[in-house]
């Protein structure tokens, strides 16, 4: 696939600021800060505003409150101080990951689950599983299956197809493979005891490679599909000079 969109808040290819929870089960979930705080607005340091005030603003802010500020190549965290040490391993940086069972591989990657999130939200109708297109699912008050809450944790994309059937997108980054298909089993159990019913419910679990542990791992288990994407990147010349001289943007 080729990436022509924009993220929720930022350039893909600049410095984005992101909330970092931990779960309670051991994963951890990333927010771009902006949007998070607008969504948890009691968490916004007093006489700032998630949209008018800047980034450098509210992360001094946030410090001020203890959050732990982290500086990355690609990114600035930031994490509540008592679960900092504990997610570093997961999501990786400049230290070593510990417990990973298949480390990012060379190449072209999201640098974060939102934005392989939001690329795949944006372009499910070019997404063909098991014969069907799909879309993203939107319950009866509106909201849509992007981080789509449920007493079980948030499904990273809930889609339908034309027939009704639900499919559940688990993005796979820096996470162990056991990790992934037990919380993907964990929402694909939910949907079909409450939304579901006599609908059928599919996985999907996305990744930039597949490793055989994961592939192990989903033979046993009905309705899983194992997706790998790739990303293109070109550069190309931009001509020559207009022969009247002239200058345009």
């Amino acid at each position: 696939s080729v990436y022509r969109g924009e993220p929720r808040n930022g350039n893909y290819f600049g410095k984005v600021n992101n909330i970092v929870l931990s779960r309670s089960d051991g994963g951890v979930e990333v927010y771009p800060m902006k949007e998070w705080l607008r969504q948890n607005p009691k968490h916004i340091p007093a006489g700032l505003d998630a949209t008018l005030s800047t980034s450098h603003q509210i992360r001094d802010g946030l410090k001020k409150l203890g959050w732990v500020v982290e500086e990355h190549p690609d990114e600035t965290r930031l994490l509540k101080s008592d679960v900092g040490s504990s997610i570093r391993g997961i999501l990786g940086g400049d230290e070593a990951t510990e417990g990973v069972d298949e480390p990012e591989q060379i190449g072209a990657t999201f640098a974060l689950e939102y934005q392989l999130r939001d690329f795949l939200s944006q372009n499910l109708d070019s997404v063909k599983i098991r014969g069907s297109h799909l879309k993203l699912f939107v319950d009866p008050t509106g909201r849509d299956g992007v981080e789509f809450q449920t007493s079980v944790g948030a499904i990273d994309i809930l889609a339908v197809d034309n027939s009704g059937a639900f499919f559940v997108f688990e993005l796979k980054r820096a996470r162990s493979p056991d990790h992934a298909i037990g919380q993907l089993a964990r929402y694909m159990g939910w949907l079909k005891q409450t939304l579901a019913r006599e609908t059928e419910v599919h996985g999907v679990i996305v990744a930039k490679e597949i490793g055989p542990k994961l592939r192990y791992a989903a033979s046993v288990i009905p309705n899983v599909n194992l997706l790998e994407y790739q990303i293109e990147f070109t550069l190309r010349e931009a001509g020559e000079l207009p022969d009247n001289g002239s200058v345009s943007s």
